[in-house]
């Protein structure tokens, strides 16, 4: 990872909250679920036991990840409307198709594209950076050139 990431005030407070239920509620569990396997005996072919060692190695691994995001986060507000930045809320047209679509601007560690988070990293990110209402961006994807108009900047 870089020195710093940059992340929208939004993100950060995700991460913090993913990060709190992580050590007070999933943790605990897996912890529970280790020491209630532990008192079954045999713990070489107590499948429940290494089940739950290797989930709870998953979670500190995600605990370490989000730690070291938070360490290193820059966060940044959205300055402006005029222009696409990190927090920006864009509408698009994808022209000639008349189809609509919205997309959260985000950090690349926020980002989702189900939830219409896309990274300022992604290539659509890329293209629309900067971008103001009105202006068309081109964008190579794996079905083509897809050329988007900027109706709106939130």
């Amino acid at each position: 990872m870089s020195d710093t990431i940059t992340i929208t005030q939004t993100g950060y407070e995700e991460l913090q909250q993913e990060l709190l239920e992580l050590k007070t509620v999933a943790m605990p569990k897996v912890i529970e679920r280790i020491s209630n396997a532990r008192e079954q005996g045999d713990l070489s072919e107590n499948a429940d036991y290494h089940s739950a060692r290797d989930e709870r190695d998953i979670l500190q691994a995600r605990v370490n990840e989000i730690e070291e995001i938070l360490a290193k986060a820059e966060v940044t507000a959205v300055k402006t409307t005029s222009s696409v930045s990190l927090g920006s809320k864009v509408t698009l047209e994808i022209v000639g198709k008349g189809k609509k679509i919205t997309y959260q601007m985000s950090g690349e560690y926020e980002s989702n594209p189900t939830e219409g988070k896309i990274s300022i990293q992604s290539p659509v990110g890329k293209a629309l950076f900067k971008k103001s209402k009105g202006d068309k961006v081109e964008v190579e994807t794996p079905a083509g050139k897809i050329t988007y108009k900027i109706l709106e900047i939130k």
